[in-house]
């Protein structure tokens, strides 16, 4: 069986390399490439894959949003998160939005063809570089500090330099052309990735 995949990478050389190398595969085919958040939800609406491998960082929206979107709304596609980051937090935000695998970029290419086809199948993998990333913390390790900005979506962080900047979700609405009730969903949405409770926590984050 021929597993139809969907590439999500801002980077066109590294989508155009990906492909090749998945294209050598008998039993994987490439049904097409995105290079933002937009244009995957396009080529996912006209023809959902089997497996869709998402990048972290995209210019218009995050692969969390991304994985979360597919997980509610194409259960039946596997999601192999594909990113440059190994910090716990990323790895951990991705599988919570629905990611079956979490691949390194650089990890070898058997990496990525042996995580497709294990989401394939309804299994699980993890690039053994980050597994130790998600190993319990010791009680005596430090608590870690906010995640980083490339957590949020481009459009978040347009909101938290609003919010930082004093303006009210009226006035961040008619900046960003988006409805009030918009705004208010983001500012809750910024608090909760970040972990942050007031907007004086949000203030001091953006600083």
């Amino acid at each position: 069986m021929t597993i139809r995949v969907l590439l999500a990478d801002d980077h066109r050389m590294f989508r155009e390399t990906l492909g090749l190398l998945l294209g050598m595969e008998a039993d994987i085919q490439i049904t097409g490439e995105a290079g933002t958040g937009t244009e995957f939800l396009e080529l996912l609406r006209t023809a959902p894959p089997d497996v869709a491998v998402l990048d972290i960082n995209l210019p218009d929206m995050s692969g969390i949003e991304l994985a979360q979107y597919v997980s509610s709304n194409h259960p039946g596609v596997g999601i192999v998160a594909l990113s440059g980051y190994s910090d716990r937090m990323f790895v951990e935000e991705m599988l919570k939005a629905g990611a079956r695998a979490y691949v390194l970029k650089a990890a070898g290419g058997d990496d990525l063809v042996r995580a497709i086809r294990a989401v394939h199948q309804g299994q699980a993998f993890l690039s053994p570089e980050i597994a130790g990333a998600l190993l319990p913390r010791s009680p005596t390790a430090q608590a870690e500090g906010p995640p980083p900005l490339s957590v949020l979506s481009k459009r978040e962080q347009e909101v938290l330099a609003l919010v930082a900047a004093g303006h009210s979700s009226e006035e961040i609405a008619q900046a960003l052309g988006i409805t009030a009730a918009t705004a208010n969903v983001h500012r809750r949405n910024l608090k909760a990735k970040l972990g942050l409770r007031s907007v004086a926590e949000l203030t001091r984050y953006a600083i």
